[in-house]
Protein backbone atom coordinates (compact mmCIF):
# COMPACT_ATOMS: atom_id res chain seq x y z
CA UNK A 1 0.00 0.00 0.00
CA UNK A 2 2.89 2.06 0.82
CA UNK A 3 4.28 1.63 -2.43
CA UNK A 4 1.27 2.38 -3.91
CA UNK A 5 0.32 6.00 -2.45
CA UNK A 6 4.26 6.85 -3.18
CA UNK A 7 4.23 6.33 -7.03
CA UNK A 8 0.95 8.67 -6.94
CA UNK A 9 1.98 11.20 -4.65
CA UNK A 10 5.28 11.21 -7.45
CA UNK A 11 3.13 11.56 -10.17
CA UNK A 12 1.07 14.17 -8.87
CA UNK A 13 3.93 15.75 -7.56
CA UNK A 14 5.73 16.63 -11.02
CA UNK A 15 3.56 17.31 -14.39
CA UNK A 16 2.19 20.49 -13.20
CA UNK A 17 5.51 22.12 -11.78
CA UNK A 18 7.19 20.62 -15.02
CA UNK A 19 5.49 21.95 -17.58
CA UNK A 20 2.70 25.10 -18.09
CA UNK A 21 0.34 26.67 -20.40
CA UNK A 22 2.24 27.29 -23.47
CA UNK A 23 0.81 31.17 -24.08
CA UNK A 24 2.41 31.50 -20.39
CA UNK A 25 5.85 30.10 -21.99
CA UNK A 26 6.91 28.47 -19.33
CA UNK A 27 7.64 24.91 -21.17
CA UNK A 28 10.12 27.41 -23.10
CA UNK A 29 12.44 26.50 -20.27
CA UNK A 30 12.54 23.16 -20.50
CA UNK A 31 14.40 22.30 -23.29
CA UNK A 32 17.29 24.05 -22.54
CA UNK A 33 17.72 22.65 -18.73
CA UNK A 34 17.44 19.09 -20.19
CA UNK A 35 20.52 19.65 -22.52
CA UNK A 36 22.43 21.44 -19.72
CA UNK A 37 21.85 18.35 -17.22
CA UNK A 38 21.87 15.89 -19.83
CA UNK A 39 25.48 17.08 -20.68
CA UNK A 40 26.50 16.76 -16.80
CA UNK A 41 26.62 20.66 -16.54
CA UNK A 42 25.77 22.09 -13.20
CA UNK A 43 22.46 24.06 -13.20
CA UNK A 44 22.83 27.06 -10.99
CA UNK A 45 20.08 27.78 -9.10
CA UNK A 46 19.23 31.03 -6.44
CA UNK A 47 19.18 30.26 -2.60
CA UNK A 48 17.42 32.44 0.51
CA UNK A 49 18.47 30.29 3.34
CA UNK A 50 16.38 32.96 4.73
CA UNK A 51 15.51 33.38 8.83
CA UNK A 52 15.94 31.84 12.06
CA UNK A 53 16.15 27.87 11.16
CA UNK A 54 16.49 28.71 7.38
CA UNK A 55 19.79 28.16 7.45
CA UNK A 56 19.93 24.89 9.42
CA UNK A 57 17.30 23.40 6.96
CA UNK A 58 18.88 24.66 3.72
CA UNK A 59 22.23 22.79 5.06
CA UNK A 60 20.31 19.76 5.09
CA UNK A 61 19.08 20.51 1.82
CA UNK A 62 22.64 21.07 0.49
CA UNK A 63 23.66 18.13 2.49
CA UNK A 64 20.83 15.82 0.69
CA UNK A 65 21.68 17.51 -2.71
CA UNK A 66 25.42 16.27 -2.36
CA UNK A 67 24.83 12.54 -1.30
CA UNK A 68 22.63 12.24 -4.31
CA UNK A 69 24.81 14.00 -6.91
CA UNK A 70 22.40 16.46 -7.77
CA UNK A 71 23.99 18.42 -10.74
CA UNK A 72 23.04 22.00 -8.66
CA UNK A 73 24.98 24.66 -7.73
CA UNK A 74 23.84 27.04 -5.23
CA UNK A 75 24.03 31.03 -5.93
CA UNK A 76 22.82 32.10 -1.84
CA UNK A 77 21.66 35.24 -0.74
CA UNK A 78 20.45 35.98 2.41
CA UNK A 79 18.14 39.35 3.50
CA UNK A 80 19.77 42.28 3.97
CA UNK A 81 19.84 44.50 6.89
CA UNK A 82 18.38 47.39 5.76
CA UNK A 83 15.75 48.57 3.41
CA UNK A 84 16.73 48.21 0.14
CA UNK A 85 14.81 51.27 -1.85
CA UNK A 86 14.40 49.84 -5.13
CA UNK A 87 12.52 46.94 -3.32
CA UNK A 88 11.38 48.41 -0.47
CA UNK A 89 12.08 45.44 1.85
CA UNK A 90 15.03 43.82 3.26
CA UNK A 91 15.35 41.90 0.42
CA UNK A 92 18.59 43.12 -2.09
CA UNK A 93 17.71 44.26 -5.61
CA UNK A 94 20.63 41.95 -6.56
CA UNK A 95 18.93 39.13 -4.79
CA UNK A 96 15.81 39.40 -7.08
CA UNK A 97 18.12 39.49 -10.16
CA UNK A 98 19.68 36.15 -9.75
CA UNK A 99 16.34 34.67 -9.49
CA UNK A 100 15.51 36.62 -12.71
CA UNK A 101 18.34 35.72 -14.16
CA UNK A 102 18.46 31.75 -12.94
CA UNK A 103 15.18 31.41 -13.00
CA UNK A 104 14.92 28.67 -10.32
CA UNK A 105 14.78 28.85 -6.95
CA UNK A 106 14.58 27.72 -3.44
CA UNK A 107 13.89 30.19 -0.09
CA UNK A 108 13.85 29.06 3.28
CA UNK A 109 11.70 30.86 5.93
CA UNK A 110 11.85 34.86 6.10
CA UNK A 111 10.22 36.39 8.79
CA UNK A 112 8.63 39.83 8.38
CA UNK A 113 8.24 41.78 11.49
CA UNK A 114 4.54 42.76 12.08
CA UNK A 115 3.45 46.40 11.93
CA UNK A 116 6.70 47.92 11.34
CA UNK A 117 5.74 50.04 8.35
CA UNK A 118 7.89 48.47 5.67
CA UNK A 119 7.40 45.94 2.65
CA UNK A 120 6.55 41.94 3.32
CA UNK A 121 9.81 40.13 2.43
CA UNK A 122 7.20 37.08 0.75
CA UNK A 123 5.24 39.57 -0.57
CA UNK A 124 8.13 41.37 -2.68
CA UNK A 125 9.26 38.48 -3.93
CA UNK A 126 5.79 37.67 -5.26
CA UNK A 127 5.12 41.41 -6.39
CA UNK A 128 8.51 41.65 -7.92
CA UNK A 129 9.02 38.28 -9.84
CA UNK A 130 5.46 38.05 -10.66
CA UNK A 131 4.72 34.15 -8.97
CA UNK A 132 1.39 34.25 -9.87
CA UNK A 133 0.71 30.86 -8.75
CA UNK A 134 1.33 29.23 -5.83
CA UNK A 135 1.05 25.58 -5.96
CA UNK A 136 1.10 23.59 -3.06
CA UNK A 137 0.43 19.33 -2.90
CA UNK A 138 -1.47 18.15 0.11
CA UNK A 139 -0.78 14.13 0.37
CA UNK A 140 -0.55 11.83 3.53
CA UNK A 141 2.91 10.54 3.84
CA UNK A 142 3.20 6.85 4.43
CA UNK A 143 4.27 5.25 7.65
CA UNK A 144 3.35 8.92 9.58
CA UNK A 145 -0.31 8.18 10.97
CA UNK A 146 -2.37 11.51 11.10
CA UNK A 147 -6.56 11.88 11.77
CA UNK A 148 -6.89 10.90 7.84
CA UNK A 149 -5.96 8.95 5.56
CA UNK A 150 -4.70 8.79 1.87
CA UNK A 151 -5.15 12.34 1.43
CA UNK A 152 -4.17 14.05 -1.96
CA UNK A 153 -5.04 16.72 -3.37
CA UNK A 154 -3.52 20.38 -4.56
CA UNK A 155 -4.19 23.79 -3.74
CA UNK A 156 -3.15 26.57 -6.33
CA UNK A 157 -3.51 29.74 -5.17
CA UNK A 158 -3.74 33.48 -7.13
CA UNK A 159 -0.54 34.94 -5.37
CA UNK A 160 -0.06 38.58 -6.97
CA UNK A 161 -3.95 40.61 -6.11
CA UNK A 162 -6.86 39.78 -3.75
CA UNK A 163 -6.72 41.27 -0.42
CA UNK A 164 -2.61 40.95 -0.62
CA UNK A 165 -2.70 44.34 -3.01
CA UNK A 166 -1.08 46.16 0.03
CA UNK A 167 -3.31 48.94 -0.80
CA UNK A 168 -4.38 50.02 2.72
CA UNK A 169 -4.91 53.73 4.06
CA UNK A 170 -6.59 55.70 6.71
CA UNK A 171 -10.20 57.33 5.54
CA UNK A 172 -10.27 59.26 8.64
CA UNK A 173 -9.29 58.43 12.30
CA UNK A 174 -10.90 55.29 13.54
CA UNK A 175 -11.87 54.25 9.73
CA UNK A 176 -9.16 52.52 7.71
CA UNK A 177 -9.99 50.88 4.30
CA UNK A 178 -8.06 48.47 2.81
CA UNK A 179 -9.11 47.17 -1.10
CA UNK A 180 -9.45 43.46 -2.56
CA UNK A 181 -8.25 43.44 -6.30
CA UNK A 182 -9.52 41.24 -8.60
CA UNK A 183 -8.53 41.22 -12.29
CA UNK A 184 -9.50 39.37 -15.27
CA UNK A 185 -5.99 38.91 -16.46
CA UNK A 186 -4.67 37.28 -13.45
CA UNK A 187 -7.42 35.59 -12.48
CA UNK A 188 -7.32 33.89 -16.08
CA UNK A 189 -3.90 32.89 -15.64
CA UNK A 190 -4.37 30.84 -12.37
CA UNK A 191 -7.42 29.40 -13.96
CA UNK A 192 -5.70 28.27 -16.96
CA UNK A 193 -2.44 26.95 -14.73
CA UNK A 194 -5.09 25.00 -12.50
CA UNK A 195 -6.77 23.11 -15.26
CA UNK A 196 -3.25 22.57 -17.17
CA UNK A 197 -2.22 20.99 -14.26
CA UNK A 198 -4.77 18.85 -13.75
CA UNK A 199 -4.54 17.63 -17.19
CA UNK A 200 -0.91 17.53 -16.98
CA UNK A 201 -1.22 15.14 -13.83
CA UNK A 202 -4.24 12.96 -14.50
CA UNK A 203 -6.13 15.10 -12.11
CA UNK A 204 -10.47 14.81 -12.52
CA UNK A 205 -11.50 17.52 -10.97
CA UNK A 206 -10.92 21.34 -10.00
CA UNK A 207 -13.04 23.04 -7.69
CA UNK A 208 -13.49 27.16 -7.33
CA UNK A 209 -12.69 28.72 -4.40
CA UNK A 210 -15.21 31.87 -3.45
CA UNK A 211 -17.20 33.67 -1.92
CA UNK A 212 -19.10 35.38 -4.75
CA UNK A 213 -22.54 34.89 -2.83
CA UNK A 214 -21.44 37.98 -0.44
CA UNK A 215 -18.47 39.74 -2.75
CA UNK A 216 -20.17 39.72 -6.21
CA UNK A 217 -18.20 41.65 -7.89
CA UNK A 218 -14.90 40.44 -6.80
CA UNK A 219 -15.37 37.39 -6.67
CA UNK A 220 -17.85 37.14 -9.45
CA UNK A 221 -15.35 37.66 -11.56
CA UNK A 222 -12.87 34.90 -10.52
CA UNK A 223 -15.72 32.72 -10.95
CA UNK A 224 -16.42 34.19 -14.34
CA UNK A 225 -13.14 33.39 -15.55
CA UNK A 226 -12.76 30.19 -14.19
CA UNK A 227 -16.16 28.93 -16.02
CA UNK A 228 -14.38 30.43 -18.99
CA UNK A 229 -10.85 28.64 -18.59
CA UNK A 230 -13.44 25.18 -18.08
CA UNK A 231 -15.06 25.12 -20.98
CA UNK A 232 -11.73 24.75 -22.96
CA UNK A 233 -11.27 21.23 -20.50
CA UNK A 234 -14.64 18.86 -20.90
CA UNK A 235 -12.57 16.29 -19.79
CA UNK A 236 -12.10 17.82 -16.53
CA UNK A 237 -15.63 18.30 -13.36
CA UNK A 238 -15.58 21.53 -12.82
CA UNK A 239 -17.56 22.82 -9.76
CA UNK A 240 -18.13 25.77 -7.48
CA UNK A 241 -17.58 25.81 -3.79
CA UNK A 242 -18.56 28.65 -1.46
CA UNK A 243 -14.79 29.21 0.74
CA UNK A 244 -16.33 28.32 4.37
CA UNK A 245 -18.59 25.74 2.94
CA UNK A 246 -15.46 24.43 1.64
CA UNK A 247 -13.68 24.62 5.04
CA UNK A 248 -16.13 22.12 6.30
CA UNK A 249 -15.99 19.68 3.75
CA UNK A 250 -12.30 19.53 3.98
CA UNK A 251 -12.48 18.59 7.66
CA UNK A 252 -15.40 16.41 7.18
CA UNK A 253 -13.82 14.18 4.09
CA UNK A 254 -10.49 15.76 1.80
CA UNK A 255 -11.35 13.30 -0.51
CA UNK A 256 -13.87 15.22 -2.32
CA UNK A 257 -11.39 17.61 -3.40
CA UNK A 258 -8.33 16.80 -6.08
CA UNK A 259 -7.68 20.09 -7.27
CA UNK A 260 -8.57 23.71 -6.11
CA UNK A 261 -8.01 27.14 -7.13
CA UNK A 262 -8.73 30.45 -5.20
CA UNK A 263 -8.00 33.76 -4.72
CA UNK A 264 -5.50 34.96 -2.80
CA UNK A 265 -6.50 35.23 0.56
CA UNK A 266 -8.51 32.32 0.20
CA UNK A 267 -5.28 30.43 -0.84
CA UNK A 268 -3.29 31.16 2.54
CA UNK A 269 -5.85 30.31 4.76
CA UNK A 270 -7.23 26.79 2.66
CA UNK A 271 -3.51 25.50 2.09
CA UNK A 272 -2.53 25.51 5.89
CA UNK A 273 -5.89 24.05 6.49
CA UNK A 274 -4.96 21.09 4.24
CA UNK A 275 -1.65 21.19 5.61
CA UNK A 276 -3.15 20.19 9.06
CA UNK A 277 -4.75 17.76 7.87
CA UNK A 278 -1.82 15.49 6.48
CA UNK A 279 0.95 16.34 9.50
CA UNK A 280 0.86 20.36 9.72
CA UNK A 281 3.30 22.70 7.48
CA UNK A 282 7.05 21.32 8.44
CA UNK A 283 5.55 18.71 5.80
CA UNK A 284 4.14 20.53 3.13
CA UNK A 285 6.12 21.32 -0.10
CA UNK A 286 5.18 24.40 -2.02
CA UNK A 287 6.58 25.82 -5.26
CA UNK A 288 5.74 29.53 -6.83
CA UNK A 289 5.09 30.00 -10.58
CA UNK A 290 5.96 32.95 -12.52
CA UNK A 291 5.43 34.33 -15.86
CA UNK A 292 8.87 33.50 -18.08
CA UNK A 293 9.28 30.11 -16.39
CA UNK A 294 10.61 31.22 -13.61
CA UNK A 295 9.89 28.71 -10.25
CA UNK A 296 10.70 29.43 -6.44
CA UNK A 297 10.14 26.62 -4.76
CA UNK A 298 9.28 27.53 -0.94
CA UNK A 299 8.83 25.96 2.58
CA UNK A 300 5.93 27.80 3.74
CA UNK A 301 6.61 27.27 7.70
CA UNK A 302 7.78 29.98 10.04
CA UNK A 303 11.46 30.64 10.76
CA UNK A 304 10.93 29.42 14.41
CA UNK A 305 13.63 31.50 16.11
CA UNK A 306 12.36 29.61 19.33
CA UNK A 307 14.34 26.97 18.20
CA UNK A 308 16.95 28.29 15.67
CA UNK A 309 20.47 27.70 16.54
CA UNK A 310 19.89 25.82 19.57
CA UNK A 311 22.34 23.56 20.11
CA UNK A 312 20.39 20.13 19.83
CA UNK A 313 19.53 21.47 16.18
CA UNK A 314 16.22 20.13 16.26
CA UNK A 315 14.68 21.93 13.01
CA UNK A 316 12.62 19.71 10.90
CA UNK A 317 13.85 20.19 7.30
CA UNK A 318 11.39 17.64 5.33
CA UNK A 319 8.97 20.98 3.74
CA UNK A 320 11.81 22.48 2.48
CA UNK A 321 13.65 18.74 0.87
CA UNK A 322 10.07 18.27 -0.51
CA UNK A 323 10.09 21.72 -2.07
CA UNK A 324 13.74 21.63 -3.16
CA UNK A 325 11.90 17.78 -4.89
CA UNK A 326 9.49 19.89 -6.68
CA UNK A 327 11.85 22.57 -8.17
CA UNK A 328 14.58 19.56 -9.47
CA UNK A 329 10.92 18.25 -11.16
CA UNK A 330 10.84 21.34 -12.61
CA UNK A 331 14.38 21.33 -13.72
CA UNK A 332 13.26 18.05 -15.22
CA UNK A 333 15.94 16.42 -13.11
CA UNK A 334 13.68 13.77 -12.47
CA UNK A 335 15.57 10.68 -11.17
CA UNK A 336 17.01 12.72 -8.72
CA UNK A 337 13.80 14.30 -7.73
CA UNK A 338 12.42 10.90 -6.72
CA UNK A 339 15.29 8.91 -5.14
CA UNK A 340 15.49 12.01 -3.00
CA UNK A 341 11.88 11.84 -2.34
CA UNK A 342 11.60 8.14 -1.83
CA UNK A 343 14.36 8.54 0.69
CA UNK A 344 12.51 11.12 2.76
CA UNK A 345 9.55 9.10 2.76
CA UNK A 346 11.34 5.68 3.75
CA UNK A 347 12.61 7.88 6.94
CA UNK A 348 10.19 8.95 8.19
CA UNK A 349 7.64 5.80 7.71
CA UNK A 350 10.53 3.53 9.34
CA UNK A 351 10.11 5.86 12.34
CA UNK A 352 13.82 5.51 13.74
CA UNK A 353 14.82 9.31 12.92
CA UNK A 354 12.13 11.44 13.40
CA UNK A 355 12.33 15.28 14.64
CA UNK A 356 10.45 16.17 17.65
CA UNK A 357 7.68 17.91 16.00
CA UNK A 358 7.54 14.38 14.09
CA UNK A 359 7.08 12.82 17.54
CA UNK A 360 10.45 11.84 17.88
CA UNK A 361 13.90 13.16 19.60
CA UNK A 362 15.86 13.06 16.51
CA UNK A 363 18.49 16.07 16.09
CA UNK A 364 18.27 17.64 12.07
CA UNK A 365 21.42 16.47 11.97
CA UNK A 366 20.97 12.93 12.58
CA UNK A 367 17.43 12.95 10.58
CA UNK A 368 19.37 14.46 7.75
CA UNK A 369 21.89 11.79 8.00
CA UNK A 370 19.28 9.04 7.81
CA UNK A 371 17.89 10.60 4.68
CA UNK A 372 21.10 10.39 3.09
CA UNK A 373 21.41 6.63 4.18
CA UNK A 374 18.61 5.63 1.96
CA UNK A 375 19.66 7.21 -0.59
Amino acid sequence: MASQILRRVVRSCSGGILSSPANHHHSSLLPALTRAFSSTTPITATLFPGDGIGPEIAESVKQVFQAADVPIEWEEHYVGTEIDPRTQSFLTWESLESVRRNRVGLKGPMATPIGKGHRSLNLTLRKELNLYANVRPCYSLPGYKTRYDNVNLVTIRENTEGEYSGLEHQVVRGVVESLKIITRAASLRVAEYAFHYAKANGRERVSAIHKANIMQKTDGLFLKCCREVAEKYPEITYEEVIIDNCCMMLVKNPALFDVLVMPNLYGDIISDLCAGLVGGLGLTPSCNIGEGGIALAEAVHGSAPDIAGKACNMANPTALLLSSVMMLRHLNITDKAERIQNAIINTIAEGKYRTADLGGSSSTTEFTNAICDNL
